[in-house]
Parts: C-alpha cells; sequence; structure tokens
C-alpha cells in the first residue's frame, strides 16, 4: 500500500505541474491513383472537416484547461486537513498510534508479570504472581486485538484518500487523452486540406491557338482564336490565361500590338504588361471546349521584330481549387508595313524550353514579375528545342508535386487524389507575372 500511496502522490504532482501537450501527429500521406477517388471527399468538404475539427480541438483544449484547474482544485482539497478524507485519515491514524502505544504497555505489563512470577517466594506470592500474568497477558490481547482493528481502519481510510486522488488524475487523464486525439484530427484534417488547396497540373486542360499567323504586317489586323478543352475527367471552372508581346517592349510603354478578345459580349483589350485572364468559363464538363475570339492589330509604323504570345487555361474543380493547364507559347514575325510575305502558315506551338514547367524560385506574392518594372527592358528569347527537364502529367487529377522549385513524385492516401505537378511557367517574359496572376485567381476564389 505504501508504493499505491506514494505512486498516486507523485502522479499528482506531475498533473499540477505545467507540460508540453502539443506533439506532431502523422502527416497524411497525399495522392491516391485516379481510379480510387470515388469516394474522394470534396474540397468543400474537407473546407469544413478542418473547420470542425479546429472547433473540436479548441473545445478540447478549453475541456482540458479546465480539468486541470479541477484536478488541481481537487487535489489541494484533499491535501486540507478539513477535507472529511483527510480528516478520517489523520483521526484513525492517531487511534492506530495509541492503540500501538496500548500494545506496547500491555507487552510490558506482561513482561513484568512474568518476571514476577519468577521472582516469587512462596506458594501464596506465586499464585497471585500468576493470576496477575493472567490477567497481564489477556489485557495484552484485547490491546493487539484493538491495534489490529484501528491498523485497518487507518489502512482504509488512507486508502480512501489515495482513491479520490487516483480519481482526480485519471478524470484529467482522459481530458488530456481527448486533447491529444483532437489536435491529431485537426492535424490531419490540415494536412489533408493544405494538400487538396496545392496547385496541380492538368495536361488535358488545352488552350490553342488556331489561326494565329506565323507573321503579321504593320497596319493590319489578324483575326484568330483561342480554343479551350476540357480533357480531364473532372467539371471545371476556366480562366484562360493569355498574353501577347514584341520581344524587347518595356514594361508601361505603349505596345506596336493592340489586342483585343471577345466571348460573344463585346471587345475587350489585353493590357499588354502582362499575362491576365479573360473570357470566365463557369462550366466546362469533360470533353467540352470553348472557343475565345481574339483580334490582333499591328500599328502602320511598326518595323519588324519578333514576337510571342503565351496561352493557358487555369482552373478549379470541386476537389482542387487550383488546377492549371500547361502553358503554350507561339512565336511570330511583324513586318514592316507593305510587306508581301504571300501565303502565311499559322504559328505552331514551340518547343518548351527547360524552364517552362518550372516555377522560378522568385515567383512568388510580393516579388516583381521580369519586365513588370517601367522602364525596365523586357528580357526575351525566341524558344529553341530543348530536352524536357521536368515530370509532366498525364491526363489525370496530378501525378507530379512541386517541392521548393522542382519536381517530386508523392505518396498515396486513400483520402486524396494525387497531387500534380505545378502548371507551366511562361519562358523569359512575363514568368513572373504569370504564376502571380494565377495566384491572384485563386486567392479570389
Amino acid at each position: 500500500m505504501r508504493l499505491r500511496r506514494s505512486l498516486a502522490v507523485a502522479v499528482a504532482v506531475a498533473v499540477t505541474t505545467p507540460v508540453a501537450l502539443f506533439t506532431a501527429a502523422p502527416a497524411l500521406a497525399a495522392g491516391a491513383p485516379a481510379a480510387q477517388t470515388q469516394n474522394q471527399p470534396t474540397y468543400a468538404e474537407l473546407k469544413k472537416a478542418a473547420a470542425d475539427a479546429q472547433k473540436a480541438y479548441e473545445k478540447a483544449l478549453a475541456a482540458k484547461e479546465q480539468g486541470q484547474e479541477k484536478v488541481k482544485a481537487t487535489l489541494e482539497a484533499l491535501d486540507s486537513d478539513t477535507h472529511p478524507l483527510k480528516a478520517a485519515t489523520i483521526t484513525a491514524d492517531k487511534a492506530a498510534g495509541e492503540a500501538a502505544a496500548a500494545e506496547t504497555a500491555a507487552e510490558k505489563a506482561v513482561r513484568d508479570a512474568e518476571a514476577a512470577v519468577e521472582a516469587a517466594q512462596g506458594e501464596t506470592e506465586k499464585a497471585e504472581a500468576e493470576k496477575a500474568l493472567e490477567t497481564a497477558e489477556a489485557d495484552l490481547a484485547k490491546a493487539a486485538e484493538a491495534k489490529e482493528k484501528a491498523d485497518a481502519a487507518a489502512e482504509a481510510a488512507r486508502t480512501a484518500l489515495d482513491d479520490a486522488r487516483v480519481a482526480a488524475v485519471r478524470e484529467y487523464s482522459v481530458l488530456k487523452k481527448a486533447l491529444d486525439d483532437a489536435l491529431a484530427a485537426k492535424e490531419a484534417a490540415e494536412e489533408a486540406l493544405g494538400t487538396a488547396e496545392e496547385c496541380v497540373r492538368e495536361t488535358g486542360l488545352t488552350s490553342l491557338a488556331v489561326g494565329l499567323p506565323s507573321e503579321v504586317v504593320a497596319g493590319t489586323t489578324v483575326d484568330f482564336t483561342l480554343r479551350v478543352t476540357n480533357g480531364t475527367e473532372r467539371t471545371l471552372t476556366v480562366d484562360p490565361l493569355a498574353f501577347v508581346h514584341v520581344d524587347g517592349e518595356r514594361g508601361g510603354e505603349k505596345s506596336r500590338l493592340a489586342v483585343e478578345w471577345s466571348n460573344g459580349s463585346g471587345w475587350h483589350a489585353l493590357n499588354g504588361d502582362e499575362p491576365e485572364h479573360i473570357a470566365h468559363i463557369d462550366t466546362m464538363a469533360p470533353g467540352e471546349r470553348s472557343d475565345v475570339k481574339l483580334r490582333m492589330t499591328v500599328a502602320p509604323d511598326a518595323a519588324s521584330a519578333d514576337a510571342f504570345a503565351l496561352f493557358a487555361a487555369d482552373a478549379s474543380s470541386a476537389y482542387r481549387p487550383c488546377v492549371l493547364g500547361p502553358m503554350k507559347r507561339y512565336d511570330f514575325e511583324l513586318l514592316p508595313a507593305g510587306s508581301d510575305p504571300g501565303p502565311v502558315d499559322d504559328a505552331d506551338p514551340g518547343q518548351t524550353g527547360k524552364d517552362d514547367d518550372q516555377r522560378p524560385a522568385t515567383a512568388g506574392p510580393g516579388t516583381t514579375p521580369q519586365g513588370g518594372a517601367a522602364g525596365q527592358p523586357v528580357t526575351t528569347a525566341r524558344t529553341t528545342p530543348t530536352t524536357r527537364t521536368a515530370a509532366t502529367g498525364t491526363g489525370t487529377y496530378g501525378t507530379t508535386a512541386v517541392t521548393g522549385g522542382t519536381l517530386a513524385q508523392t505518396g498515396t492516401s486513400p483520402a486524396l487524389v494525387p497531387l500534380g505537378a505545378a502548371s507551366a511557367v511562361a519562358v523569359a517574359l512575363g514568368a513572373g507575372a504569370v504564376l502571380a496572376a494565377r495566384r491572384r485567381m485563386t486567392a479570389d476564389r
């Protein structure tokens, strides 16, 4: 019983001392084969789950803090001499002490009586001594019985006090365990939501220029089409991304190109300084396509120059708020007024450069896109064929994920879709602007 009492006191002291409660829960592995996503939670469901988990954690934390105060107060009360259990223990211990003293006195009386028997002279004196010994032995038996009862009562009183301490600590430990579980659930829900919020690349979401000539004469206007196709297995909300620019033009200066777009509700001018979203599409079912009309007018005094167009499609679905289609680059030439180029072929998408499928380390909120500062020359280069250095998607939701500017394979989880690669970013001019525009779109949603 001494061990039990010592353990109870040690635990009681421990729980009244501030301790670190928060430990890292195991992270959820992200990703699952597309065929296994039929039970995948939607982004709205993940967001609600994270909010609910946060509330549950806050509730558990409040309960734990209240429980800690309660167990502290209970233990302090149990240590007070005025508490019934502690008072009973004091009384019982006192009674046990008195019984022990009485037994000790009775034992001495028996020894004294035994000595008297030994020293008795004659039959009469010896008989009296033996009678006194019998009385002393009877008194000792009563004292021993009284001591045994008093010891049992004292032990019962101490056990009741210890049990009360242990019960208080046990109640607190249940609350602490509930908090640990709530923290693990909260971290898992936040991990799942964070994974769903990461931008994924979807190669099936394509944006192609149709009818954009490879040569355009100054003073003329050409019409072409941006064709966006949802080649994925999900219904998407899509924002096409467009940027048309002349090599070497400075940000903010008057461009030699004026580009407008229309989706049937009038014509709208591109700003010409950075990529921008056009012709928002609320719903695109799998397999659907949408055509956006564009027209480009070259200033009459434009000299020969190289120009390019960048097109992509940014989207969201019920499962991912940031889905990015691959970037396409079209290079074309501006010819002086009066030139006769003869039959002109359409511009073809150029080979993707080594930086097309990587997110620049300097790109992000608060950074200045290349060429974005007024008066700074735009640095561009005509794209030449290179070997693609980054992994690409497979037409399903996410096969690769961006980690610190590089692409890395992800793990699997039955609760989440696979992560995809971050979107392609335009080479040279506007690389940072593309990313910034896409992130603004995501934040607005």
